[in-house]
């Protein structure tokens, strides 16, 4: 029943993000949702975008480390000033959880006619977006269609400006698409849950050791609603502990008892 209700609200939250200005078929919320889950596992094209200060700026360069991509047009007054102030606060907290430099987040405007590196610049300032490696870029026509395709996000013209999926996207150290966050406003774990998958996936090469540190930080780094931030529940690495005690003494006992028998 609560995945039933889950699936309800992101239908209701897709149907209220597309809800004017295309054709029916344009707009249906299941074929846009199907349209980003498909989109799930793609690897991102290897376009190269034009920062806020005017300088080129190629996206494979920010391979090696997560990615947060958030799509917008800067002219929007309403929906995308909510989706940039909801990644930035899940950004504070998850940078506060897994570390400043963990990852790095983009935000693109989608409008290559109006989205200029001026007008993402004062996009930024008017949200308050001051982060490091948090980048704001724009992009010709081609551009824009090779990376919106790649990630699934839909968007139309319309009265109001455009109608959009309010998509938020986690992409993996090599470039491929590993999670949407869908709706304006979200709860900063949505976004933070990927990213810490992510973040403390360590790579094999890095050693058995600190493959098995990052395993205990990704299952101990908790969530704490009270504090609205994460925290290190040290009662989950004690109970794992007491946990591989307990085998040891079970094993130790039936290793004695086996003996014991066979003397």
């Amino acid at each position: 029943m609560r995945e039933q209700f889950k699936q309800f609200l992101l239908f209701v939250t897709v149907a209220a993000c597309l809800a004017v200005g295309a054709r029916a078929s344009e707009r249906d919320p299941q074929q846009a949702l199907a349209i980003s889950h498909a989109a799930l596992g793609n690897a991102l094209p290897s376009v190269k975008l034009v920062d806020s200060d005017g300088r080129a700026f190629a996206i494979d360069t920010l391979r090696g480390k997560p990615l947060v991509v958030s799509l917008v047009y800067s002219s929007c007054h309403h929906v995308c000033p909510v989706i940039t102030r909801s990644v930035a606060h899940a950004v504070n907290i998850g940078r506060d959880a897994l570390g400043d430099d963990a990852f790095n987040v983009i935000t693109v405007g989608f409008d290559w006619e109006f989205d200029t590196p001026d007008q993402m610049r004062m996009f930024a300032a008017t949200q308050g977006v001051r982060q490091s490696g948090w980048h704001f870029l724009s992009g010709d026509e081609a551009t824009i269609t090779a990376l919106t395709e790649a990630l699934g996000f839909q968007f139309y013209r319309s009265a109001k400006g455009f109608d959009h999926l309010s998509q938020t996207t986690v992409v993996d150290r090599d470039g491929r698409i590993y999670r949407h966050v869908y709706g304006p406003s979200f709860d900063a774990p949505a976004l933070v849950e990927p990213l810490k998958e992510l973040v403390f996936d360590t790579p094999k090469e890095a050693g058995a050791l600190a493959h098995w540190v990052d395993t205990f930080r990704l299952f101990c780094t908790v969530f704490d609603p009270r504090l609205g931030r994460y925290k290190f529940d040290y009662s989950i690495l004690m109970a794992v502990f007491t946990g591989v005690l307990c085998l040891g003494a079970v094993g130790v006992f039936i290793a004695r008892e086996w003996r014991r028998s066979h003397s």
